[in-house]
């Protein structure tokens, strides 16, 4: 009877260790090193926004500032995982202070720049974009820092969901959303490079800001955007 005993307590403690062992086995290990990280990050970037291929008479005043953020998905493609593509979602304000008037009547714009007798407090163009990053990604990264030089360079796909003029001039008040003669849909190659959280960023559009039929004098405004500034990337 004792022996028996002795054999049931014996293979029972043996039970309780191997669980106890399958326990500690799937215990994750915070210490660890990652060698399949990725580099998935949220993003913020503040422009300065400039117009270019302007038509004669027209120039910025004042400040034209914008802002943008977003997050990025990280798709490394090499072994040191130091190579990568990026696909993200984002969204961005872009405000132009300029001297380019905009009057509408009937449904249809009038564009005409502002002569030295007419002036103004106020002239803005507000754009609000949903924004498709594209990129190809470069960093000295490693699984134990995340502090490292890149480069990032891609396209970004930009969808006009919004926009907003303000003027407040000698010749009257005028105010107008969604602008038929913007184009809805932009494009755009841009490069973010630097040194952990601050890099310098710039972004070129390649495609005009107007459609066609936007015209000043019977001429097509074919003005585009560059915008320089600085990007935060944060993991």
């Amino acid at each position: 009877m004792r022996f028996n005993l002795f054999i049931l307590l014996f293979f029972t403690s043996l039970g309780i260790f191997a669980q106890e062992k399958e326990v500690v086995k799937d215990e994750i290990d915070f210490d660890a090193v990652d060698s399949l990280y990725r580099e998935d990050q949220f993003y913020l970037n503040i422009t300065y926004n400039a117009l270019q291929k302007r038509p004669d008479g027209i120039t910025q005043n004042k400040l034209s500032p914008g802002i943008g953020f977003g997050f990025l998905r990280d798709m490394p493609i090499n072994k040191k995982r130091t190579v990568a593509f990026a696909a993200g979602l984002g969204y961005s304000l872009a405000l132009y202070n300029q001297n380019l008037s905009i009057r509408e009547s009937g449904g249809i714009n009038t564009y005409e720049v502002f002569d030295e007798t007419t002036s103004f407090s106020k002239n803005k163009l507000s754009l609000h974009f949903i924004d498709l990053p594209i990129e190809f990604r470069w960093r000295d990264s490693t699984p134990q820092s995340h502090i490292f030089w890149r480069v990032y360079t891609g396209v970004k796909l930009s969808y006009l969901f919004y926009d907003q003029y303000k003027s407040e001039a000698s010749i009257g008040d005028f105010k107008q959303s969604n602008n038929k003669d913007l184009n809805q849909f932009h494009y755009g190659i841009y490069i973010a490079a630097g040194w952990n959280t601050w890099n310098f960023y710039a972004y070129y559009g390649l495609n005009p800001l107007l459609k066609s039929s936007a015209k000043i004098d019977n001429q097509a405004i074919d003005m585009n955007t560059t915008n320089f500034g600085l990007m935060f990337y944060i993991l």
